[in-house]
C-alpha cells in the first residue's frame, strides 16, 4: 500500500540527542566528562511531548544518530542508552521511530562487535521502508567514513544500496530520501574534507550513484 503517492504528508527530524555531551563540552573533556545528563533527558522530553501534540501526527520520527555520547566501551553508555530508551518509549504508538547510527554510536573507526551491539539496541544499522510513495534510505555513513576495521560490512552496505536503487527504478519511485548521520558535504559539493563531511572521493562517488537515481533529498 505504502507504494502509491497518498498526497501531502510529514515526519520529524532529529539529531544527535547525545546523552552526556552538554557536561563533557563544559568542562572541556568530551572523552570522559560525560557522568551526567539530566539536561539532556528534560530535553529530549520536550521533544517528545511536543511531537504527540502535533496534529495531524507525523507519519514517523528519525533521529540521524548520535543518540549517546558515551563511545563503545566508556563507562556510562549502557545507562545512556537505558535513559535515551526511557524518554522515547513516552512517543505516541501511531509515530514510529527510525534510528540513525552514529560516530558515537558505533565508533569513528566501526568493528562489526560496535554495528552487532547497535543493531541489538537500535535494529539495523541501514535499512530502507516506503512512506505514502517515497522511499526513505537509511545508510550507516561510518562505513563511508573509515570502514578500515569491516570492509567486507562496507562491501555489504554497498551492494544493498545498489539492490535498493533498483527496486526504487523497478516501481518508478518518484521521491527518494536518504537519511544518514555524516553529511556529504556542509554548504558545497566541491569544499575540503574534514571531520564534519566524508571523504571528496567517497562524496563525488554516492553523489554521483545518487544523482543517476534521482534522489530526492539526503539527510
Amino acid at each position: 500500500d505504502e507504494y502509491q503517492w497518498r498526497g501531502p504528508f510529514y515526519f520529524i527530524q532529529g539529531a544527535d540527542p547525545q546523552f552526556g555531551l552538554m557536561k563533557a563540552w563544559a568542562v572541556g573533556d568530551t572523552n570522559n566528562g560525560d557522568d551526567e545528563w539530566g539536561e539532556e533527558i528534560k530535553l529530549a522530553e520536550q521533544a517528545v511531548q511536543a511531537i504527540n501534540k502535533l496534529n495531524p501526527k507525523p507519519k514517523f520520527f528519525v533521529l540521524c544518530g548520535d543518540l549517546i555520547h558515551g563511545m563503545p566501551g566508556t563507562q556510562w553508555r549502557k545507562d545512556q542508552e537505558q535513559d535515551l530508551k526511557n524518554v522515547l518509549r513516552n512517543t505516541d504508538q501511531d509515530i514510529p521511530l527510525v534510528f540513525v547510527s552514529g560516530n558515537h554510536d558505533i565508533g569513528n573507526s566501526p568493528t562489526r562487535e560496535t554495528i552487532d551491539d547497535y543493531c541489538k539496541n537500535w535494529g539495523d544499522d541501514y535499512f530502507s521502508f516506503w512512506v505514502g510513495g517515497v522511499f526513505f534510505l537509511v545508510l550507516n555513513s561510518q562505513l563511508y567514513f573509515d570502514a578500515s576495521k569491516c570492509p567486507a560490512l562496507k562491501q555489504a552496505q554497498d551492494v544493498w544500496l545498489n539492490e535498493q536503487l533498483a527496486v526504487a527504478e523497478k516501481q518508478k519511485c518518484k521521491h527518494i530520501i536518504v537519511f544518514q548521520h555524516i553529511p556529504l558535504f556542509l554548504r558545497k559539493p566541491d569544499e575540503d574534507h574534514d571531520y564534519f563531511n566524508l571523504e571528496n572521493s567517497v562524496r563525488q562517488e554516492i553523489m554521483e550513484k545518487f544523482h543517476k537515481s534521482g534522489i530526492f533529498a539526503n539527510f
